[in-house]
């Protein structure tokens, strides 16, 4: 008879050498690979026949939920940059594995008219939206203080973060059906900010109000919106725009930083009719540091 797993060995405490990558990070040098649920993701047919649009789809937690949303029966469309092809590509593998549709669209979400143009392919691709997944975000670590941060990072900042959300949510709605529902990341920095992610914090936190607002401002017309707080996870941002990798995650309680394969069921969840009660929620997955 098989002993059941002990949770530790599934996501056992990595070593991390140093390493960096120029921006925006690719998954192939990574070292230790991250999971995104490849092995391990069991669909049971939560979004069946859904519709969804995930923005920063082809690396991280955004390749991490793809997966399992087509797992769990949703066609998938997603963006990507165009220097992140590669993993584009592999991310569209995996959604085609699963038996559904895969939509891959170079994007910019810094710029409106990109942002009205994806929403207009969604509905061209699928007809409708049923679930928008907000999670495209772009960071840069500034150690030497506000002096350093240049008016260009905090307008990418600013404008990937919360422009592209604003927009892309505006421009979804009318094609949202009663049922259907928003989910955002946020992050631990949202709620405790770590000096060297000023800008990126600030964005983090304005997601949390954005969140709830939005949640009570469209609860009547039967839109549900959430989202999801991670706290460190292995993703290609990661390697991208910190200087020092070999301690990253350590500082969380479980003393490791999360696959992007333990923040995707939260998602399924929160875009699932298992959460058709709850909207206005912040889902922390911060591995122990806790939040409001």
């Amino acid at each position: 008879m098989n002993q059941p797993q002990h949770p530790g060995e599934k996501h056992p405490t990595p070593e991390f050498s140093s390493q960096d990558q120029p921006h925006p990070g690719h998954t192939a040098p990574m070292d230790p690979p991250p999971d995104h649920g490849e092995e391990s993701y069991k669909g049971s047919g939560k979004l069946e026949g859904r519709k969804a649009v995930i923005t920063g789809g082809d690396s991280g937690i955004g390749r991490a939920v793809a997966l399992a949303f087509a797992r769990e029966g949703a066609d998938v469309l997603f963006t990507y940059l165009e220097d992140e092809k590669e993993d584009a590509r592999e991310t569209v593998r995996l959604v085609e594995d699963a038996g559904r549709r895969a939509v891959a669209v170079s994007c910019d979400i810094r710029e409106e008219a990109n942002c009205r143009a994806l929403i207009d392919r969604a509905v061209e691709e699928f007809g409708r939206i049923d679930v928008l997944v907000n999670n495209a975000a772009y960071q840069m670590s500034q150690p030497d203080g506000i002096e350093a941060i240049t008016t260009e990072q905090f307008d990418r900042v600013m404008r990937t973060n919360l422009y592209g959300m604003f927009w892309l949510s505006k421009f979804a709605l009318p094609h949202i059906q009663e049922g259907g529902s928003i989910v955002n990341t946020t992050s631990v920095q949202g709620y405790q900010p770590s000096p060297h992610l000023l800008d990126y914090a600030m964005t983090k936190a304005a997601i949390v109000n954005f969140t709830q607002g939005m949640a009570q401002m469209l609860a009547e017309r039967g839109v549900r919106v959430n989202a999801v707080a991670p706290g460190p996870v292995w993703t290609p941002l990661i390697p991208a725009t910190m200087p020092d990798t070999s301690e990253f995650g350590k500082q969380s309680p479980l003393g490791r930083p999360a696959q992007p394969a333990e923040m995707a069921p939260a998602y399924v969840f929160l875009a699932s009719e298992d959460a058709s009660f709850i909207t206005g929620e912040i889902v922390n997955a911060t591995g122990g540091t806790p939040l409001p």
